[in-house]
């Protein structure tokens, strides 16, 4: 899970880094389901996760348009800590207070300091109300597409076929959906920008597969924290590669991440 958030962290920097967000996006989930739409001829199909599999399309639908919003109008510094922040500690009181998945106390307190550390990265950075409120939407549907993404991958007959038949469908749900929203638009746009975008859907695969896979063996919400350790590697390409500054509170909100993933693994 720790490897899947890094690689997740370069899927948002290269999505943050294209002229159209919406474009960029559908050509990585295009990519993913592209790749993957073979392997739906070998792996058996999801029996008894249809009905996960129809509402994860729905929220990752929602989703990745506010994930497009945030990204639209804030930096990736600011806004990836506020999303991938908020939806750890969403994901922990739904699984641990409503459905009733075990923690121990040290895994607990894990999830809540990396869900502390992450917005004191952003202290004192401005971050404007619009570019909050995307955010913290993005949080809720991360947290409600990981809870109903492992209840899914639970119950299909192997995490191979959930993980595939999730990634077929997305692929299909976000081109229609980009492709309706922008006019078309999306397709001209794509043409300019598919080279970073066919990049990212093959690594969407690494990410989400992995954390997928992840979920189908372990309890949801520390493995959804730990997801979150790839805010150091997104601090680090928005130092060298978006040349953004680095102060003190991010500093400090990375040695909070490092320390709160420990706690979880220990516990």
């Amino acid at each position: 899970m720790i490897a899947s958030g890094s690689v997740h962290a370069v899927v948002n920097a290269i999505v943050k880094g294209g002229k159209d967000k919406a474009s960029g996006r559908a050509v990585t989930d295009g990519t993913s389901a592209l790749v993957l739409l073979p392997a739906t001829l070998f792996v058996p199909l999801p029996h008894g996760a249809w009905q996960w599999l129809a509402a994860s399309a729905v929220i990752h639908a929602f989703y990745l348009y506010s994930l497009v919003r945030a990204y639209a109008i804030g930096d990736l510094s600011a806004v990836y800590p506020v999303l991938r922040g908020s939806a750890p500690l969403i994901t922990a009181g739904v699984t641990i207070g409503v459905l009733g998945e075990h923690a121990t106390i040290a895994q607990v307190a894990g999830i809540a300091v990396i869900g502390i550390a992450m917005f004191v990265m952003i202290a004192g950075k401005h971050i404007g109300r619009q570019a909050l409120g995307w955010s913290l939407l993005t949080g809720l549907f991360i947290a409600a597409y990981t809870v109903v993404d492992a209840i899914g991958v639970r119950a299909a007959p192997t995490p191979a076929s959930y993980i595939v038949w999730v990634f077929v469908q997305m692929g299909a749900v976000v081109v229609v959906m980009f492709g309706i929203i922008t006019r078309g638009a999306i397709f001209t746009a794509a043409q300019r920008q598919w080279r970073p975008g066919v990049i990212a859907g093959i690594l969407s695969i690494l990410t989400y597969g992995m954390a997928l896979y992840a979920l189908a063996i372990g309890p949801t919400a520390p493995l959804a924290a730990l997801r979150e350790t790839g805010m150091v590697t997104a601090l680090v390409i928005s130092i060298l590669v978006l040349r953004e500054p680095v102060s003190r509170g991010r500093v400090i909100g990375v040695l909070g991440i490092l320390a709160g993933a420990a706690l979880i693994l220990a516990g």
